[in-house]
């Protein structure tokens, strides 16, 4: 309808005429042991069981507000959409930093498994996609609901073994991640990252298992925890159709990082595709850019491509990465 043609309509009646646009409402989710997770969703008015959901993970120390844009862009194109912070982050975060107990594996075995039955229950019926940034990626293998997963995107994903970082900054990003956010750590009680400038802060059992990364998962101290409670790492009960998006530029997501993280996920169908800024007409995305508004045009569409049809389409930027 052309709303110029039809003046005798009152504001009232055009508002009703208009599709109700979905919006970004708080919510607050309780993990198995109780902590309180907050977050957000964006919701379509009429419930669709051929609708899928999705849930982003964000990166390590990265507020979930980060994702807010890329949330309304998928939800734009037919997807309902949660955030939400882990325990010790953003909404996520409780009066002190001090006392909490938070490791990489209570994120992932704790905090996105109470996502994924946030989403079986909110969204009966719909498929579950998740979109994992850089820890966000090895999260989404950490839950025992992981078969729920029906399609998975991860940006940069990996979990932070330094000898995968880039080699011309290796050292640097050794000293900076490895041994000053360590000693200050062991200093405050906690990472005060948002009062330094890196990044938000962060509880001291994310720190260790950082600083403290091995070539193997389960050899970081809370995946040793993890590994030896549940007997195996639930890496291999997911079989998502999965799509691992790097940058050329990303100095923590080389080829061989992604590739250490896409190994664990032996049972899902994995494609890695690697970019190059000038791909897209760029000269830098880095480690952080791909969800940020700019990038709407260029990157976007090749997550949702993978989450709408489970594959490529067939002019995407970058180039396939052969699988070993």
């Amino acid at each position: 309808m052309n709303l110029q043609e039809s003046p005798s309509l009152t504001p009232t009646q055009i508002e009703l005429e208009l599709p109700a646009k979905p919006l970004m409402t708080p919510f607050r989710e309780p993990a198995a042991d109780g902590f309180a997770l907050g977050g957000f969703t964006w919701r379509h008015a009429t419930a669709d069981r051929s609708r899928a959901v999705v849930i982003i993970n964000a990166a390590t120390s990265v507020r979930c507000r980060h994702y807010s844009r890329f949330a309304e862009y998928l939800c734009a194109h037919g997807f309902d959409v949660i955030t939400y912070d882990y325990r010790g982050i953003g909404e996520s975060r409780p009066t002190s930093m001090k006392n909490l107990d938070a490791s990489w594996s209570d994120w992932g075995y704790l905090d996105f498994e109470a996502m994924l039955k946030r989403a079986q229950r909110e969204f009966p019926g719909q498929p579950i996609d998740v979109v994992g940034h850089s820890f966000g990626g090895c999260a989404a293998g950490l839950a025992s609901s992981g078969p729920l997963i029906r399609r998975l995107v991860t940006v940069g994903a990996q979990f932070a073994y330094w000898r995968d970082y880039t080699p011309d900054l290796r050292w640097r990003m050794f000293g900076k991640w490895h041994v000053v956010m360590p000693l200050v750590t062991w200093f405050c009680g906690y990472f005060p990252g948002k009062r330094l400038g890196w990044l938000e802060d962060t509880p001291a059992g994310v720190v260790r298992d950082w600083s403290r990364s091995a070539p193997r998962f389960e050899q970081c101290p809370s995946g040793r925890v993890l590994a030896a409670k549940v007997g195996q790492l639930p890496f291999a009960i997911v079989t998502a159709k999965t799509l691992a998006i790097s940058l050329s530029d990303d100095p923590y997501g080389t080829v061989a990082a992604i590739e250490r993280l896409l190994s664990y996920f032996s049972r899902s169908a994995n494609t890695h595709l690697r970019i190059d800024p000038q791909d897209i007409g760029e000269q830098q995305v880095g480690h952080f850019g791909f969800f940020r508004s700019p990038y709407q045009a260029t990157l976007w569409p090749i997550a949702l491509s993978w989450l709408q049809h489970g594959e490529l389409t067939p002019d995407h930027p970058g180039r396939q990465v052969p699988r070993s």
